[in-house]
């Protein structure tokens, strides 16, 4: 009999955690975002995307869904047998709903994202910056440096029906041919059918001069900027006029060119949603410069990244993260819900979180890694000092490194350390810190998402 209660018991108490989940489900936004499943450890196992975080949520715990249809095997024993807690991030968009779901599948690797484990990376639209005629390519691999990106894109089929489009208004070229002005083979070089289709204005036959066609291609950068509104209004209007004169198959070919510039604005942004497998730096190359410009003995091993996120003082937390001979290590990732410090004083955050990593390491309990890495500038960097101070020990080398002019303060020094843009010392320590932004700003989000939804249910 102990052994049927046991099971009665078991099925009770997982009748018990789907209807909390259902309960949660329905105070949750109707808005965009991404949503992760969790188990009794916390562990994800899912994390998915919606249009709606309200209705897409409750779907996968209605009596009556069918998940074995909807959803396959896989997510029914999920659902059934293993969800124990749930977490949302909200998101302004769909594109940034799907951006931040790859990036959470490839961060965290759930155990029933399998289809989703891959190495494959969203596209971008390249306008190189080092060539007399700039070109336009779209690629998944973008130049270090020496162009302008945009993206990334969420879907390839729409940016390769939109590039036609934008090459007949723009006329730029997306060859692969080196074309310098002033070179005189240029006069005898028979142009590609684009320019015969008055699709490309024929750099490579020195029919436009480089003048000119830098103007086509500051055009075509203020449309990518401006999403295009005014081509698009042009279009439509296009379309409505061969719609009234009873010319069909114009405005269903109108309608198509409409539909694939507005698939353009189905992308991110480079900066936001970074894609590092695709920015790739030698990490030998970067340890070993890091080694030269800050006199150190050899190049460092470990290196850690701590970063704040908090939004008007409310739910402020810390992240730390960790790279091993300059690839990121995720076991060693760490976050802090921030307890002692005042909300929005980054300054007492970033003690705090600085004196809760090390104070172990000052005892001999851990090691410390060759560099600590703090965004910001010299007010962050004397706050992490000061939280040694207490400890009573010294730190090993401890940097910050500051948004937009990119210096790189370090302690002990009176100026910071000016590198190139792309020196490969200053891009390993940039990935190191956009790593710890990334994961900071993941956290206070769930945090966020969990404070709002302890305040409509009343804490429940």
């Amino acid at each position: 009999m102990g052994h049927y209660r046991c099971i009665i018991a078991r099925v009770k108490d997982r009748s018990s955690i789907l209807q909390d989940l259902r309960d949660k489900a329905a105070q949750l936004p109707a808005g965009p975002g991404v949503y992760l499943f969790k188990d009794r450890l916390g562990c994800v196992l899912y994390v998915g995307k919606a249009k709606s975080l309200r209705s897409r949520v409750a779907s996968y715990f209605q009596p009556s869904a069918d998940l074995l249809v909807s959803r396959g095997p896989d997510i029914q024993r999920m659902v059934e047998q293993l969800v124990a807690d749930l977490d949302v991030l909200e998101c302004d968009s769909e594109v940034d709903a799907l951006l931040r779901e790859s990036r959470l599948i490839k961060d965290i690797q759930p155990r029933f994202n399998e289809r989703q484990k891959d190495d494959k990376s969203f596209p971008y639209l390249q306008v190189t910056a080092d060539e007399d005629f700039p070109r336009v390519q779209i690629t998944r691999q973008p130049r270090p440096k020496g162009a302008r990106l945009y993206g990334p894109f969420v879907s390839p089929a729409d940016l390769r029906a939109a590039l036609p489009l934008m090459q007949r208004v723009f006329k730029f070229r997306t060859c692969k041919l080196d074309i310098v002005e002033g070179d005189p083979s240029l006069r005898h070089f028979r142009p590609c059918i684009l320019h015969s289709i008055k699709q490309c204005s024929g750099p490579c036959a020195a029919l436009v001069t480089k003048a000119d066609y830098a103007g086509q291609v500051s055009r075509l950068k203020q449309f990518l900027e401006s999403k295009g509104a005014k081509i698009k209004a042009e279009l439509a209007a296009k379309m409505k006029q061969a719609a009234a004169r009873l010319e069909f198959e114009r405005a269903a070919a109108l309608r198509d060119e409409l539909a694939a510039l507005e698939g353009l604005q189905r992308r991110g942004l480079v900066h936001e949603h970074v894609q590092p497998e695709v920015f790739f730096v030698d990490p030998a190359q970067g340890l070993s410069r890091l080694a030269e410009v800050l006199s150190l003995p050899g190049p460092p091993r470990t290196i850690e990244g701590i970063d704040i996120a908090h939004l008007g003082g409310g739910e402020s937390c810390g992240s730390m993260v960790c790279f091993i001979d300059g690839r990121p290590f995720k076991n060693s990732y760490r976050r802090y819900r921030i307890k002692a410090a005042e909300g929005g004083d980054d300054f007492a955050c970033i003690r705090e979180v600085v004196w809760r990593r090390y104070k172990h390491a000052g005892m001999n309990e851990e090691l410390f890694p060759d560099i600590i890495l703090i965004d910001g500038g010299k007010g962050q960097l004397a706050a992490a000092y000061g939280a040694f101070h207490e400890l009573a020990f010294r730190p090993p080398v401890l940097l910050a490194i500051a948004k937009r002019e990119e210096e790189v303060f370090i302690h002990g020094r009176r100026e910071p350390l000016r590198l190139s843009r792309h020196d490969p010392g200053l891009r390993i320590l940039q990935a190191v810190r956009d790593e710890a932004h990334r994961f900071a700003q993941h956290y206070h989000h769930i945090l966020r998402r969990k404070a709002t939804l302890e305040e409509r249910t009343g804490g429940r």
